[in-house]
């Protein structure tokens, strides 16, 4: 298929219709509301704004998720901006299905009318003061509003797209990809979604972008501060990587990804065919084949919100790695599965699974530890 014709075939499908903006419009709106008036009988002077894709209209039809924020005073004490944010949030959401949810603070989830909406405490900051990780959030909303031209909304759209297809879109610590901001921040330099297709089919080494040029004179000190491998300068704080939540992994699948949709674009980037679970037989048939060994250590009864659960999930990954390696076992492949409740399983794939009998160690020769005592103030 050409690939005007898939992509215009894609945003009819992802772009809000009239009906869809109005409902969900009204929604955000009825929402500000009742979180203004929340806020204000617990005597909380809050300002309250819907902020993200909806905000900055590069939300998908199929997924528009609503995320409003209420800037709070400095004057709260850190600790408890989450407590006094979720206690607004839970008496504005009245009867709504909810979930306590967690970044770097708490932040309440609730479902309503159809749609998810996330209800985020922040502080009512200037550029480069910030308090918390979300303080920058309605500065994202502003600068793209500002900058971000009309026609590139679509091609927002499309990237967005194309990364859920592959599973690299989100930024929580589940996911490990690219966030919308990062998105739209990445339609805005290559100014479309080829563009950007096409600047990390062929990535080799690092992309670094700095819209702004904070670092246009100081390319030593960007290289200081930033070592990772995809580094995208935040427009509105010159000491933040918009990508640093970026996993190498998912770097690494979107531009396999890339080169892929360059050879062949296809529907199925965006819409990928449904994954089922293959028999228990078939799997034993295929690990056995493989000659090597696999170690499976399932934990039950975890007890942690989803994105607290993922990250305590990482570090145990990492830890047992470590542990395995570290008493010579050689670790190929690893991973770790949640049903975020009741189930959570880590797998290793490992070149062998019984150690030797004998291990050589090497030491120092003979000669270098003759010449070593030659060599001594004592001899």
């Amino acid at each position: 298929m050409a690939y005007d014709e898939l992509t215009q075939r894609i945003l009819k499908r992802i772009t809000p219709s009239a009906e869809e903006r109005k409902k969900v419009n009204a929604l955000s709106h009825k929402l500000e509301e009742k979180i203004s008036k929340a806020s204000q009988t617990r005597g909380v002077a809050a300002k309250v704004r819907v902020e993200g894709s909806i905000a900055k209209d590069t939300y998908l039809s199929e997924d528009p998720d609503i995320d409003v924020f209420m800037r709070l005073p400095t004057s709260i004490p850190r600790k408890e901006l989450g407590t006094v944010g979720l206690s607004i949030a839970k008496d504005a959401a009245g009867d709504a299905e909810r979930l306590e949810r967690f970044a770097e603070h708490p932040y309440l989830e609730i479902f309503t009318e159809g749609y998810r909406v996330d209800i985020v405490p922040c502080y009512d900051t200037s550029p480069g003061e910030w308090q918390s990780a979300t303080d920058r959030t309605p500065y994202h909303t502003d600068y793209i509003r500002t900058h971000l031209k009309e026609p590139m909304r679509d091609e927002v759209r499309l990237l967005k797209k194309f990364m859920q297809g592959i599973g690299v879109y989100g930024a929580e610590i589940k996911v490990g990809g690219f966030s919308g901001y990062l998105c739209e921040l990445l339609v805005m330099h290559y100014s479309s979604f080829a563009g950007v297709i096409q600047a990390f089919a062929e990535y080799s080494k690092r992309i670094v972008i700095d819209i702004e040029g904070h670092y246009s004179l100081r390319g030593r000190d960007l290289e200081l501060l930033f070592p990772e491998p995809l580094v995208i300068v935040d427009p509105i704080d010159k000491a933040r990587n918009v990508a640093s939540a970026v996993q190498p992994q998912k770097l690494y699948e979107f531009v396999a990804a890339t080169r892929a949709f360059m050879d062949s674009p296809s529907e199925e980037f965006f819409y990928p065919q449904p994954k089922h679970a293959l028999p228990p037989n078939i799997v034993e048939s295929h690990l056995s084949g493989e000659n090597t060994s696999h170690l499976y250590i399932q934990v039950s009864e975890l007890t942690a919100v989803p994105d607290i659960l993922w990250g305590q999930l990482y570090r145990t990954k990492r830890s047992l790695r470590k542990l395995l390696e570290t008493n010579d076992f050689t670790v190929l492949r690893d991973a770790v599965w949640s049903n975020e409740s009741s189930l959570s399983v880590f797998v290793f794939e490992l070149e062998q699974r019984i150690l030797p009998n004998v291990k050589k160690h090497l030491v120092p020769s003979l000669s270098a530890r003759l010449n070593q005592k030659s060599t001594s103030p004592n001899t």
